[in-house]
């Protein structure tokens, strides 16, 4: 039987140890990781709340911007990064802008679709009852677009941390794209393998606030779904 060496396929014991040994360097890059994924999460939320929001409010600028949202996604985040590397440095910046744009398209298509498919017949009833269009955004738009929002949201998040270590892998002094990078030029996969479960944890982690969050916010869609 063929040994395979360790610099090639390393085996789980040899990638725990490696997890276990490089913890305290492992953990320094996975903090500077998980700061640019929260605040490039965060300004996706933001931004895809609004202008999802905004494309409710104005058909003629849902017609302007859908498709230009659709067409964005058509680029590689890939190819586009190095450039965030020329106009932004090394710094925080483009980290954060990378994860913002991977998480923003899903967060403000879903949303969006989530506003279109209220129900109009709740909405008459709110018109025929005098309630205001703010009114019956938020007590009817808002909550029939929640689930739409999340399942958004859920996407987003376990993409953030791959859109941080994206950005990482072009120029870093820190976080774990960079610490893959350098790990693979020495010949320690051993290390790349440790760095990639620590990445599956991150957006395992993500994902589960998420759904906590979810829970928390509407639990009348999972008291729906249990009846069912």
């Amino acid at each position: 039987m063929t040994k395979i060496e360790k610099w090639i396929l390393p085996s789980p014991t040899i990638i725990a140890q490696s997890l276990w040994q490089a913890r305290e360097l492992i953990w320094q890059h996975t903090i500077q990781t998980l700061y640019e994924t929260v605040l490039g999460l965060g300004i996706a939320i933001a931004a895809g709340i609004a202008i999802a929001t905004l494309m409710d409010l104005s058909t003629w600028l849902r017609k302007a911007v859908y498709p230009l949202l659709v067409i964005s996604q058509t680029i590689p985040i890939i190819a586009v990064a190095p450039l965030f590397l020329i106009w932004f440095g090394y710094g925080l910046a483009p980290k954060v802008i990378v994860v913002a744009l991977v998480c923003f398209f899903p967060i403000t298509v879903n949303l969006a679709d989530g506003y279109r498919m209220v129900d109009r017949e709740m909405v008459r009833l709110m018109s025929s009852l005098g309630a205001s269009r703010g009114q019956i955004f938020r007590m009817v738009k808002l909550p029939s677009a929640l689930p739409f929002f999340f399942s958004g949201l859920r996407i987003a998040g376990t993409y953030s941390v791959m859109g941080a270590v994206i950005g990482e892998w072009l120029g870093a002094s820190r976080g774990l794209g960079i610490f893959m990078t350098r790990s693979s030029q020495s010949f320690l996969t051993e290390r790349v393998f440790a760095a990639i479960v620590v990445i599956t944890l991150l957006s395992l982690w993500i994902f589960a606030l998420i759904e906590l969050l979810a829970r928390l916010t509407m639990p009348w869609h999972y008291q729906q779904q249990e009846e069912r």
